[in-house]
């Protein structure tokens, strides 16, 4: 007999290749799967698992989070462009290390209800505070510091050129790794929102100490017109001119591409991040086009802001965009296949956290897995669990969250953040009209 920390029994599993398979036995110790095995396996553990109604598939990971603007939802629908200047950066610019903090302990339990074991967070301030939550709470996340220095910015907001790289060096030192969940990239809010000086020093030390960098790019029609209006190209181009790509680049949103920007993102291994639901009122990006280059794509939800933190809610709403807007076109109703979604939630996700042993259920692999209870009315009966995923799933139907080899949700309660305690934190610092009052904080 093999002893292991968990044991999961009599389950269904998406492989890989996004087969079903059954009757199988997944043995977890420490932080990695150990074995899977068919039938009962030579395992025993002191927590066993055992429901044939159960899918055990990778955890999600958001690729693309804004803790910071967690305390945002209701508040950006139906708004006016562009809404990132007129809400999402004064309001930050009003968060404290408290506000932060609860930010974080919301965000991460929002996230592992709904099936999220893993993000990449855009860069907020206080992230020290956050960082602290996310390692407690046993979620994985990359994290770093919102970098910025437009004129245009909150001094709270705002850093010199001088002190970028200083803070994101000693960020880096203090938390990459930590807990064994934590990562730490260098990033940049936005190349519009920043001076050259600013985004060429942090991207080259970047790429010349070989940490990942993270950046929004090609989000809106407007920001590349004007990027190209002063610097003479699209922002893919200017960036290669000046050497500050690399295969652990980041870049979120990638809506507005033009072809020699494919080519440029496909020959540096680029990961693009697509945020379904928020990206709506902003375009569409050639996401087939991308896939068929080889380029690795994830989803992310952009923050809580854009309608909440449920990733299977993104991969629904991406398959329909990508129906009306590249489907019809061609008379190509499998134009994004639910195996193809599921595996940008998965696979892509870990892509964009730099994890090769990350996003697929194999022995030796990370054990960050998550159970959807497929016993349920919407989910059963099924000609295919898989596209009943894509097609009826939600982070509801998600029943048991593992973490780094920890249960983190069993039968839907949280086990590593108090979430009653966390529910009544939030609703007293809300004020009447959705935001912070209390402080005397951004209040819209």
């Amino acid at each position: 007999m093999f002893t292991c920390d968990i044991l999961i029994k009599n389950a269904r599993v998406l492989m890989p290749d996004m087969s079903v398979a059954e009757n199988r036995t997944i043995a977890i110790k420490d932080s990695r799967i150990i074995g899977i095995a068919e039938g009962d396996g030579d395992y025993e553990a002191g927590t066993v698992i055992d429901d044939s109604g159960l899918l055990w598939m990778p955890g999600l990971t958001d690729g693309h989070l804004h803790t910071s603007q967690q305390f945002l939802k209701g508040s950006l629908l139906d708004e006016k462009p562009v809404i990132w200047k007129r809400i999402n950066v004064p309001f930050e610019a009003s968060l404290t290390e408290e506000t932060m903090a609860l930010s974080a302990r919301l965000a991460a339990a929002e996230m592992i209800k709904n099936g999220t074991t893993s993000f990449v967070d855009a860069g907020g301030p206080h992230i020290e505070a956050a960082a602290e939550e996310y390692i407690k709470a046993g979620i994985r996340g990359a994290l770093t510091w919102q970098t910025t220095d437009g004129v245009k910015v909150p001094d709270t907001l705002r850093v010199e050129t001088k002190d970028a790289v200083p803070r994101l060096e000693r960020f880096y030192r203090e938390y990459d790794g930590k807990g064994g969940l934590i990562s730490v990239y260098y990033s940049i809010t936005s190349l519009m929102a920043c001076t050259e000086e600013l985004f060429r020093t942090v991207f080259l030390s970047a790429k010349e100490r070989q940490i990942p960098a993270e950046c929004h790019m090609n989000e809106y029609a407007s920001e590349v017109l004007d990027f190209m209006e002063r610097y003479k190209e699209r922002p893919f181009e200017y960036l290669e001119h000046i050497g500050a790509l690399s295969d652990s680049f980041v870049a979120a949103h990638c809506i507005m591409l033009s072809e020699s920007e494919i080519e440029i993102v496909r020959s540096h291994k680029i990961h693009a991040v697509h945020c379904p639901f928020s990206n709506c009122g902003k375009g569409v990006p050639q996401t087939p086009r991308l896939l068929a280059a080889g380029i690795p794509v994830a989803f992310g939800s952009d923050g809580a802001g854009h309608g909440g933190l449920d990733l299977f809610r993104e991969m629904r709403a991406f398959r329909c965009v990508m129906n009306v807007t590249h489907g019809l076109s061609t008379g190509n109703p499998q134009i994004m296949p639910a195996k193809t979604l599921l595996a940008m939630a998965t696979a892509g996700g870990a892509g964009a956290l730099m994890r090769e042993d990350l996003g697929t259920i194999r022995e030796g692999n990370l054990a960050d897995l998550i159970a959807v209870n497929l016993d349920q009315p919407h989910l059963m009966a099924t000609g295919s669990i898989v596209n009943s995923l894509v097609e009826s799933a939600a982070g509801a139907d998600v029943k048991h969250s593992i973490i780094h080899g920890k249960l983190v949700m069993k039968d839907r309660q949280l086990l590593t953040i108090d979430e009653e305690k966390v529910l009544a934190e939030a609703k007293a610092v809300m004020g009447g009209h959705g935001f912070f009052t209390k402080q005397g904080a951004y209040c819209g």
